[in-house]
């Protein structure tokens, strides 16, 4: 018999299934079962082959244990760079659960709900001063949605004066849903390449501008981690031919208030409320990618917006200009909820400190691994550095060898192999959240890793060895999922 822990593989419910456990007891029926109290046959569900019979002690201990193998923002570090996985405030959970806000159905009348209407459109206005902008809508879903919803309003802009443009230009570092959202919109990708430094190169920029660009996507701070000093001279050569400078916002959090990109010639950008104000991220989420517009793209908002008349607030539907609805209802509203008690919470000058803590402890890990880890681009990092595995290339351990390891010292890995034009990239972003001694914990489990590749390089590029499943063979994984499981003698 194997010795039982939380290193051991959970079996599936289907496998603890013994016939007869049930998780319930009912009494005994004390109605008449017969005549018009039977349910009509066609309401009444078949059994299904195979559907586990357990007790509720069985249930309940199958998904604790379970719950005891994730990795959480409430356990520790969480250094996925680009992705800003910040401690979300409970304090924010628990307004959300205030029931005003958590049982209003979307569908009830507008008199009935002006305290959610009033949150929606305080929530606007504050993304607006935060961000520079003169509009935004609230209702995409997350922040690629966020993306495809700009370039939307972008299309829609430019077909309304008559020449509808055909490409649009985004960088070489771009996030991998820049393309994919100005493909879905229509539109032919060019690639623009990056400098020395890691930013867009601004005289390639100048050349590729004509009169059939439609918009630069623009990631700043870029997927470097690193502040684009030229955006403002971007913008005028955009401008000058009549294209648009659209902000990917993934990575507000290194700058909100230091600096606005509305103020920088931005027209258009989205930014995710999950990564920049603290509401729950990834399987916690859902997520929220607001938009904001210059004046110039305000008639393509999608509706229904937030409008106030007098002391009242109401949904405007009626706006001919409108690239219509793109998310039910009114988007995901306890995200709204969340990142606006965290904007009050914090206030302008904790908004600040915010994005300056995030920046002190990207530099921080810069300064402890730099050396040890190559560090490819040398320009001063903001909210997140990126390494590279080449100092650890005689050992043969590469960057997902590194990522394995980290598990066994309880860390989950930062992002790899992102951005693409950085070979065996770690991409580390440690956010604000975090204090002194869980980045040294952290700094502490790298510099070990470092070692054990140059002393045995084995036990790094066999790990993980204290995970309940030890590396998988990711590549098969993906190209051929197991989605359904059959009981023994059944596979076919």
């Amino acid at each position: 018999m194997e010795p039982r822990s939380l290193r051991a593989p959970e079996p599936l419910l289907f496998e603890v299934s013994r016939p007869g456990r049930r998780g319930y007891d009912l009494p005994p029926l004390d109605v008449p079962v017969e005549g018009h109290n039977t349910l009509d046959a066609r309401y009444l569900r078949e059994d299904i082959d195979g559907f586990p019979e357990l007790s509720e002690v069985d249930v309940v201990r199958h998904y604790t244990r379970l719950s005891r193998l994730n990795y959480a923002i409430d356990l520790g570090l969480y250094p996925l760079g680009s992705c800003t996985m910040k401690y979300n405030p409970k304090v924010n959970e628990k307004v959300a659960r205030l029931p005003g806000f958590a049982d209003a159905h979307p569908q009830v009348a507008e008199e009935m709900i002006q305290g959610c209407l009033r949150l929606m459109h305080s929530l606007e206005r504050a993304l607006c001063a935060i961000c520079g902008m003169d509009r935004f809508t609230l209702q995409p879903a997350a922040g690629a949605q966020g993306e495809q919803t700009g370039i939307l309003m972008v299309r829609a802009y430019h077909q309304e004066r008559g020449n509808p443009r055909r490409v649009v230009l985004i960088p070489d570092s771009a996030h991998g849903t820049n393309p994919a959202s100005a493909h879905l919109a229509g539109y032919r990708v060019e690639q623009i390449a990056s400098n020395e430094r890691g930013c867009i190169d601004l005289g390639a920029l100048r050349r590729r501008v004509g009169e059939d660009v439609a918009v630069l996507m623009l990631t700043n701070p870029n997927t470097l981690g690193v502040f684009e000093g030229e955006i403002e001279e971007a913008a005028r050569a955009l401008h000058d031919k009549g294209a648009l400078l659209y902000m990917d916002g993934a990575n507000l959090n290194a700058f909100v208030g230091q600096a606005r990109p509305g103020d920088m010639g931005v027209d258009v950008h989205h930014l995710n409320l999950h990564k920049t104000f603290s509401t729950p991220h990834g399987g916690g989420g859902p997520g929220s990618g607001p938009v904001g517009v210059k004046r110039i793209l305000e008639p393509f908002l999608p509706v229904p917006t937030v409008e106030r008349e007098g002391d009242r607030l109401r949904f405007q539907h009626d706006r001919p200009g409108s690239i219509g609805k793109i998310r039910s209802f009114h988007g995901n509203f306890g995200m709204f909820v969340r990142a606006y008690a965290f904007i009050l919470a914090h206030g302008p000058a904790g908004l600040k400190r915010m994005s300056e803590t995030a920046v002190l402890n990207a530099n921080y890990l810069r300064k402890r691994l730099e050396g040890t880890y190559h560090l490819p681009y040398g320009a001063p990092s903001l909210h997140e550095v990126v390494f590279s595995d080449r100092n650890l290339e005689a050992t043969g351990v590469r960057t997902l060898d590194v990522a394995k390891r980290l598990m066994d010292y309880g860390f989950h890995p930062p992002t790899i192999y992102f951005p693409l034009i950085v070979r065996g990239a770690l991409m580390i972003e440690p956010t604000e959240t975090e204090s002194r001694e869980e980045l040294d914990a952290f700094v502490a489990a790298m510099l070990a890793i470092d070692a054990e590749a140059r002393r045995d390089p084995g036990l790094v590029t066999s790990a993980p060895h204290t995970t309940p499943i030890r590396r998988l063979d990711e590549t098969a994984a993906a190209r051929n999922p197991v989605l359904r499981w059959r009981p023994r003698g059944k596979e076919s």
